[in-house]
């Protein structure tokens, strides 16, 4: 999902925002072939995210700065760690900062916040995934961020499989069809490859969902006892996704209802970047 090519033109955009006409403070006082040793370090504990990216902002600033990853992605790290040695022309290290911290900090951030929720949901055989409650244009970076974080994720667009919530239910079966009917009518018209996921926000919608036969049904804001009587109604037949306010003060009751899945949005649109920072060393001839 992040591809050379996505990576490259979110990097290139966000240096292209940042400096857009070039960097006028390291072009006006650094000496042009002043060179710069810059290390990451974690000023925090975390996980790490964002390895292909901040590499990305450095050399497409200058393909002659090098960069040397001290860690792998998904791994741990403590306050104190090298993460990441980067050298090369001063003024291509300085232009390049802020953006290759902006996104190691926002991807960690992510991992590090997804791994908690994985932690707590630990042998339910429950599954973390993502939402698309994600930056506009920064979906993919994020979610590898989910993936780094021992989570998973959801359907990447709207484009990917049906998912079918009330107002969609609303205008399918405005015609006059049930439920089921509608469903059904709807699956007939797909691609056997298609996965199907409908929504339901009351226990008593799941028979009819049920019965067309879906692959997915959504328990949406469901109550701990609605959850556990859901899972036993479905019994099975379906995947049951469990979403709407899940915390990580509520994760693992939710997980020891039986669902197979839990959607979280906080994982990439509540996650805080993590403080960790670029200590670099400037040197003249």
């Amino acid at each position: 999902m992040l591809t050379r090519a996505t990576i490259d033109r979110v990097v290139s955009a966000a240096l292209d925002e940042d400096a857009p006409w070039g960097d006028l403070t390291s072009e006006t006082l650094i000496p042009e072939h002043a060179t710069a040793r810059a290390e990451l370090v974690a000023r925090v504990e975390g996980v790490f995210s964002g390895s292909a990216v901040f590499v990305a902002a450095f050399t497409l600033t200058d393909p002659s700065i090098t960069v040397e990853l001290q860690i792998t992605d998904g791994a741990r790290f403590t306050p104190g760690d090298t993460l990441a040695v980067v050298t090369g022309p001063a003024r291509g290290v300085l232009t390049a900062e802020r953006i290759g911290l902006n996104f190691v900090q926002r991807m960690s951030g992510i991992a590090t916040l997804t791994s908690r929720y994985v932690a707590e949901v630990a042998h339910t055989g429950a599954r973390i995934v993502d939402t698309r409650k994600t930056t506009p244009g920064l979906r993919a970076i994020e979610r590898q961020a989910v993936r780094d974080g021992g989570g998973h994720n959801h359907r990447f667009s709207l484009s990917d499989a049906v998912m079918a919530k009330d107002n969609h239910l609303a205008v399918l079966t405005a015609s006059g069809l049930s439920v089921t009917q509608a469903l059904e009518s709807a699956i007939a018209r797909l691609p056997h490859t298609t996965h199907v996921e409908v929504e339901v926000d009351r226990l008593e919608q799941i028979d009819a969902v049920l019965a067309a036969g879906v692959g997915t049904i959504m328990l949406d804001n469901f109550s701990i006892d609605d959850l556990r009587t859901g899972v036993a109604r479905i019994a099975g037949a379906a995947q049951v996704e469990a979403s709407g306010g899940v915390t990580l003060d509520t994760v693992r009751a939710i997980a020891e209802t039986g669902v197979d899945v839990i959607s979280v949005g906080a994982l990439t649109h509540s996650a805080s970047a993590l403080d960790l920072g670029l200590d670099i060393r400037i040197e003249t001839a």
